[in-house]
């Protein structure tokens, strides 16, 4: 083989060795600052999903129109464990339907005194935006939050980032039932069920399990517009 033909293909496989290499601390160099950018205009960066802090909630409602809350429940995911929680009754200063004393056990009479939403949102709110917002079947939660935000002219957020457990499990748990009570069973997780503590707590547990499982939580994560 003549010399300069060597000479080229040597040339041709060092600019190769030279792209690749080019290619991975590109590859790097994105990944250490990159962002994950989701649907909806919610952009999270990576450090912050591995870090992340989550606020599992649950919300009972007085009647069949959902947009008040009776009763609030919140455990707030650190570390890998539950590490805080808090519950409320609200008094949602609207009708009770019967369907909904039975379901959850709260009435007009439960909730005379309790506090209004005003009052239990200056509580919950440095609580509530500290991290990612989970709830099982969000879809129904954050919308009674939402609604409940509007009817007395808080402002908060634009928009939300949440996770719901009931959408996770669908694709991490297929063919079986995701609602919480055989969701609960199904891990031995204690349920009070139509409890907002119980069920904001069994959430939380929930959650925990899918990430023990190794779960990428990232293509869950959904915004919700207040």
């Amino acid at each position: 083989m003549p010399e300069r033909w060597k000479k080229e293909i040597a040339r041709s496989h060092k600019e190769k060795r030279e792209e690749i290499q080019r290619k991975q601390r590109d590859r790097e160099s994105r990944g250490k600052a990159r962002k994950i950018s989701y649907n909806k205009g919610i952009e999270i960066r990576w450090k912050e999903v591995i870090m992340a802090r989550f606020i599992a909630f649950d919300v009972e409602t007085p009647n069949r129109f959902s947009d008040r809350m009776s009763a609030i429940g919140i455990s707030v995911i650190e570390d890998g464990a539950v590490a805080d929680s808090y519950y409320s009754l609200v008094n949602p200063e609207t009708h009770f339907d019967y369907f909904n004393v039975q379901l959850t056990g709260i009435s007009e009479a439960s909730v005379r005194h309790a506090p209004t939403f005003p009052k239990v949102w200056e509580e919950i709110a440095p609580l509530m935006e500290s991290g990612i917002l989970v709830a099982h079947n969000a879809v129904f939660d954050m919308g009674v939050l939402r609604k409940c935000l509007n009817a007395y002219g808080i402002a908060w957020k634009p928009k939300v980032p949440y996770l719901c457990t009931v959408q996770m499990g669908k694709r991490l748990l297929p063919g079986m039932s995701h609602k919480l009570n055989v969701l609960c069973e199904y891990y031995g997780i204690e349920l009070d069920h139509h409890k907002a503590d119980s069920d904001s707590r069994a959430c939380a547990e929930i959650l925990l399990r899918y990430l023990e499982s190794g779960a990428d939580i990232r293509p869950f994560i959904r915004s919700c517009t207040l």
